[in-house]
């Protein structure tokens, strides 16, 4: 039965969500909905008041979350529907991801219908039985309005039971299917990554690169295993085609051109106009993925962007005390589209002298491509001309051109900057922080910064300090009321792989020992007995065990960021490398096969696997560079600013646990590179460009 005649809870909404750690959860704690957290109370209650649930997965940083929650969840006439026939559960997706991968696939299996916000109609079990993403209030946007969707969910839970069964036993079987689909069939390498090369050149973009039409996402695992392709000859456009989809990104308005970083994804194909939220995951792995662009071929632009992203992340994400948050959100304010981010003419001429806004006009394409589809007089920046095209406009040097231009942005960046900012969610996810690690401790390499790796060991150091025991892992959520979330694979596997890209820029055991430890966790607590990990741990898992959560789940596909499954091999790939124990490239061989022997048709999403069933055959190339002063350091220079897919560049011998093969001989007279490949070591080199020429041979050729 339903309706308030079968009894009711008492509502204590105020108090279940205006405390709740999730900032997505607290901004719902005012709406009419009496909303419960994930948890098992909400199915309990159900179960007693024989009524379905309604299970709401959004986000902070999602704005079509956003439309529902002022459009949708305000109407009263849902509220009201809501009170009386339904339980509603509200669940934030970066909080609890498990939650939301196992009720993606059940919607998906039932409707083909994925993504946030998503609206999900489960028994008292946790069963789904039917579900959707965005609902409007009445018909409308070619979707059914909620009202009638309510009324007729209610109509069939209780006059229909039947039907209800069936609808979850369709997502059983369907779930059941997509499992036998994937069933193991043994892959060799070179089969494994010529059908995911095959597929991603078949989805590539000739006009505007990247990787299909729009929507357009950023693949950042798909950018590097074209670049390891390439350096493998795999095949010869690889690599040009991952400059050539950084190089249009960056230039893009998916990519901040004042305030720097890149936002969500494109909803067109040239990469003009954007979904305008900045996730923490996307710009960590974009800025790993750049760095390695612009070592294979370095630009101005690139060069750039870099800095540009790693500000970004820095002030805006970043926490004094150490650490990133997760996002910023893409509105300002109820009904806002971007409206941070984005110029009208008025705007600029306001701002700008009059041949600085010629400039900016000419520069930024205003008034062409990247005018907003909802509102046309504003401009989303994108660059229009190259800084050679600036610089034969305007007469003057490249050097004078971007000087000008980076005066304008200046202006700009000053005026946005009074601009009432899009939410930031600050919340340390241990997943995140991993990727940012990694991603600041490359850059720093590369840019020979030391702040950028201060920046990352702050952030190491708290989640060691705050977050970590070496028996369970590190938790999901670090801070706030109490730390939360053990038991999380993506969490381990994200961290470890930071950690051994931290240890060997800064030459520091403590994390590398920390990595290996949670690969040990990983390799005890996550294997399944097919040789893949799953993304919950059953003994470590310290969330409400109800719904879904139970049924194993195994990440392997990029979404579009790097599926666990694939970090940990290549986290293991890595620490290999940097210690000599050939245990760990062991440990990651059928972690490999058994990704391969599942991921043959998924292509792009399995550009993360592909790179580490490419990476695991490529040696190793450790540099050690002797002796001091300005010609020791142009060999460490381009050591680390050229491109390698498994690179480690020491100054001098490293301690233990970092290992050079025995047959690298040093403590000669420098400055001289010592460079081996695997266990094979060349001659001591002493000019970069010898140097270079070495490292990019991977070893197969003298130097």
């Amino acid at each position: 039965m339903t309706g308030g005649t079968s009894g009711s809870a008492p509502s204590t909404k105020a108090h279940r969500l205006a405390n709740a750690s999730s900032v997505y959860l607290r901004s719902a704690s005012e709406q009419s909905i009496d909303w419960y957290p994930w948890g098992t109370e909400p199915f309990a209650l159900a179960k007693r008041l024989h009524r379905p649930v309604l299970i709401d997965v959004g986000a902070v940083w999602c704005h079509w979350c956003h439309v529902m929650d002022e459009g949708t969840y305000s109407d009263p006439e849902v509220a009201r529907l809501l009170a009386e026939g339904f339980v509603a559960v509200k669940v934030d997706r970066d909080e609890n991801p498990e939650v939301d991968r196992r009720y993606q696939r059940q919607v998906n299996a039932l409707t083909g219908e994925g993504g946030w916000p998503l609206t999900a109609f489960a028994t008292a079990d946790g069963e789904v039985f039917l579900g959707g993403t965005y609902f409007p209030p009445e018909d409308g946007m070619g979707r059914p309005g909620f009202r009638r969707v309510l009324r007729e969910v209610a109509r069939l839970y209780r006059e229909e039971p039947e039907k209800v069964r069936q609808n979850a036993e369709v997502v059983r079987g369907a779930l059941a299917r997509m499992s036998e689909g994937r069933s193991a069939r043994a892959t060799s390498n070179p089969e494994f990554l010529a059908r995911v090369r095959t597929s991603i050149h078949d989805a590539y973009d000739p006009v505007h690169a990247g990787f299909g039409h729009a929507p357009k996402f950023p693949h950042a695992g798909g950018i590097e295993f074209l670049l390891l392709d390439g350096f493998q000859g795999g095949d010869p456009r690889s690599g040009a085609r991952a400059v050539a989809t950084l190089h249009q990104m960056v230039d893009g308005g998916i990519f901040d051109q004042v305030g720097g970083a890149f936002h969500r994804y494109s909803v067109d194909e040239g990469w003009h106009v954007p979904h305008f939220e900045k996730m923490g995951a996307d710009n960590a792995e974009l800025l790993a993925a750049l760095v390695e662009v612009d070592r294979q071929e370095p630009q101005t632009r690139f060069t750039d962007a870099i800095g540009a992203t790693v500000r970004w992340s820095s002030t805006v994400l970043g926490d004094p005390a150490g650490g990133f948050g997760a996002s910023q959100d893409a509105d300002n304010a109820p009904g806002d589209d971007g409206g941070y981010f984005t110029w009208s003419r008025p705007e600029l001429k306001s701002v700008l002298a009059p041949d600085e806004l010629r400039l900016a006009t000419r520069a930024f394409g205003v008034g062409t491509d990247g005018r907003m589809p909802h509102d046309p007089d504003r401009n989303v920046l994108y660059r229009l001309m190259s800084d050679a095209e600036l610089a034969t406009d305007l007469g003057v040097a490249e050097p004078e051109a971007r000087r000008r231009l980076d005066a304008v942005v200046a202006k700009l960046a000053e005026t946005r900057g009074r601009r009432a900012a899009p939410l930031i969610d600050r919340t340390l996810y241990a997943d995140i922080n991993g990727l940012f690690l990694r991603a600041f401790a490359r850059a720093a390499r590369a840019s020979a910064s030391a702040p950028w790796l201060a920046t990352a060991r702050r952030s190491a150091d708290r989640f060691l300090r705050d977050g970590y025991a070496p028996d369970v892992g590190v938790v999901h959520r670090l801070g706030g009321a109490s730390d939360a979330g053990h038991g999380l694979l993506a969490d381990q596997a994200m961290m470890a792989l930071g950690l051994v890209e931290l240890g060997g820029a800064t030459v520091e055991p403590r994390y590398v020992e920390a990595a290996r430890a949670l690969l040990a966790v990983v390799e005890r607590e996550f294997r399944a007995d097919n040789g893949l990990l799953r993304d919950v741990a059953p003994r470590l898992y310290d969330g409400p065990k109800v719904g879904a959560v139970d049924e194993p789940a195994y990440p392997l596909e990029d979404t579009p960021n790097l599926a666990p499954n694939a970090a940990v091999a290549t986290a293991l790939l890595r620490l290999a490398s940097l210690t000599g124990d050939d245990a760990d490239r062991d440990r990651a061989r059928p972690l490999i096969a058994a990704m391969a022997a599942r991921l043959g048709p998924a292509g792009l999403f399995a550009g993360g696997a592909a790179f580490a069933a490419g990476a695991i055959d490529v040696p190793p190339a450790r540099v050690v560079i002797e002796g001091t002063g300005p010609d020791a350091e142009r060999l460490a220079r381009v050591a680390e600013r050229t491109y390698h897919p498994n690179l480690w560049v020491f100054r001098g011998a490293p301690p233990p646990p970092f290992s050079l093969p025995d047959e690298l001989g040093t403590g000669g007279r420098g400055p001289r590179a010592l460079i081996c490949f695997g266990t094979r070591c060349l001659a001591p080199i002493t000019e970069p460009v010898a140097l270079v020429a070495a490292i990019r041979s991977g070893g197969s050729t003298p130097a």
